[in-house]
């Protein structure tokens, strides 16, 4: 008899949940777009809508069963990814006080008065911890302590996004380090909560719960969750983790110098590394791998899927019109048209993401620049060619960031992710890079990542090595082409020195900010 794992994606943009067989094949998935919204109370805030968002996911298992026609006794166990960064706060009986998505800056203030303890104490945490304030917990749980004092009083545990999930099907509160260690509050190297962070920041040192590394066992699924799902009361609920790491584990990015970038509403670069160093300059964070004893540099961009999401649904009315008629997607129409646009899009070019500058995190105002007023080169295509190209370029700009650090360079780069599913934006990043480009047969490796997870605590896999020689496969190797290489390279030159201007418009604040930490000026 097959027997199946459960893995729940919860990303910025959607949530998915999929179900896969025992050898790591994809089969049935349901997925919601779904959006946080910021409360018009508090500017930069991000709210994430618990009571709905627990709706939509327990209706995309439930539609998961329904639909796959599996026994629900045939599924072995569950586990969960989500955006990294985005916490949740509950009271002592379990109920969530207050929540927040990934990027939420409200906290300007709580940065500045973090300033003011001392010069030093972002860079002096970012040696304990491998994070600063950018994206962090603290700023946020400081900003409920001043603004919802009550809320703050009656706090008992904080976890993040994903071990919230856990929690949902199995009510046992806990955290796991890989995503655990995004909150700012993780000694990076033992791989578990530092109460002096907290103590250091004016937090409550006792709001902490128990660690568990990723594929551990937690429980198993609760008769109320059983009930609205459809899922098996003896269904084991495990461990996962942050998207990144698990994306690593389900495309086989665990050993030293293995490194991998995932296409998603953001991009990350992920460099693995078995002795990790801090970066004196805190330019890159630096995560616990969701492998005990591994760890991480990570480089960041913002946004590449949400402007392709924004320019889909701004400018792809059409394109929209013929996929209700076709079944063609939107991005399916633009990407055969691209192809047609020569590399380098006849020298226009994109700002959205910087390249990562951990401790001084900002983005100019989008733009696109040096197009011309020729409708048969300049169009909705090329444009759309140019938003590819820009997400390549930041990724060669954080490449070369981490490589500074830790004096190596890959030989090839794992790319998974939603964007591995366009060749053309594959051999863009392949070409911009100049390296090759594999690309696994499960694109979206963060769910089998979690779907691993899952495995490894149900015994399915001895352990993550195990699990990866029986499931993880590679489809496809692109190589960079050297005349469009050669093409990039000048263009990134350009690139890189057009966006330090584009920097300094929206810093004198004549044009705005993509987005910008908490704190920065």
């Amino acid at each position: 008899m097959e027997k199946y794992l459960m893995a729940i994606d919860a990303g910025t943009g959607s949530v998915r949940v999929i179900l896969f067989n025992t050898l790591g094949k994809e089969l049935y998935v349901a997925q919601s777009e779904w959006t946080h919204k910021e409360d018009v109370r508090y500017p930069g805030s991000m709210d994430f809508d618990i009571v709905t968002n627990i709706a939509i996911i327990t209706n995309l298992i439930k539609e998961t069963i329904t639909n796959s026609r599996v026994n629900p006794e045939d599924i072995l166990a569950i586990s969960t990814t989500s955006m990294r960064e985005a916490i949740v706060l509950y009271d002592e009986t379990g109920k969530e006080l207050w929540a927040c998505a990934n990027v939420d800056s409200r906290s300007n203030n709580e940065v500045s008065n973090l300033y003011n303890i001392s010069d030093t104490i972002e860079s002096d945490l970012y040696k304990i911890s491998g994070q600063t304030f950018s994206l962090a917990a603290i700023p946020r749980i400081l900003w409920v302590k001043n603004n919802l004092p009550e809320t703050y009083d009656k706090i008992k545990y904080v976890t993040m996004l994903n071990d919230w999930i856990t929690y949902r099907l199995s009510d046992v509160i806990s955290v796991e380090p890989s995503n655990g260690c995004t909150s700012g509050l993780f000694d990076i190297k033992k791989r578990t909560w530092d109460s002096n962070i907290a103590k250091n920041v004016n937090l409550r040192e006792d709001i902490f719960p128990i660690v568990h590394e990723s594929g551990t066992v937690i429980g198993q699924v609760t008769k109320e969750m059983s009930t609205l799902t459809g899922l098996s009361p003896e269904t084991l609920v495990v461990a996962g983790g942050g998207d990144a790491q698990l994306g690593c584990i389900g495309a086989g990015v665990i050993n030293e110098g293995d490194a991998a970038v995932f296409g998603g509403s953001f991009w990350q670069y992920e460099y693995t590394t078995n002795n990790v160093q801090i970066d004196d300059e805190c330019r890159v964070r630096i995560n616990c791998h969701a492998v005990p004893n591994t760890w991480q540099y990570e480089a960041i961009a913002f946004f590449p899927g949400l402007v392709m999401r924004w320019f889909r649904d701004s400018f792809c009315e059409f394109e929209k019109h013929f996929q209700k008629e076709t079944g063609e997607s939107v991005y399916v129409q633009m990407e055969k048209r691209a192809r047609d646009v020569p590399p380098g899009s006849y020298g226009m070019l994109a700002t959205f993401s910087d390249v990562m500058n951990y401790k001084s995190w900002k983005h100019a105002a989008p733009s696109f620049l040096n197009f011309q007023l020729d409708s048969e080169k300049f169009n909705k295509v090329s444009f759309y060619r140019a938003i590819m190209e820009n997400a390549a370029f930041v990724t060669k700009g954080n490449i070369e960031l981490v490589n500074d650090i830790t004096n190596t360079s890959p030989e090839s780069i794992v790319f998974a992710g939603g964007a591995s599913k366009s060749e053309l934006w594959c051999q863009i990043v392949s070409d911009v890079l100049n390296k090759p480009l594999r690309v696994p047969v499960v694109r979206e490796s963060t769910a089998l990542g979690a779907a691993i997870c899952a495995g490894v605590g149900a015994n399915v896999y001895n352990n993550f090595d195990d699990a990866i020689a029986k499931v993880i496969q590679f489809e496809k190797t692109y190589y960079p082409i050297k005349e469009n290489n050669a093409v990039y390279e000048e263009l990134y030159k350009k690139w890189k020195e057009i966006y330090k201007k584009q920097l300094e418009l929206a810093d004198n604040d004549l044009t705005e900010h993509m987005w910008i930490a908490p704190g920065i000026k």
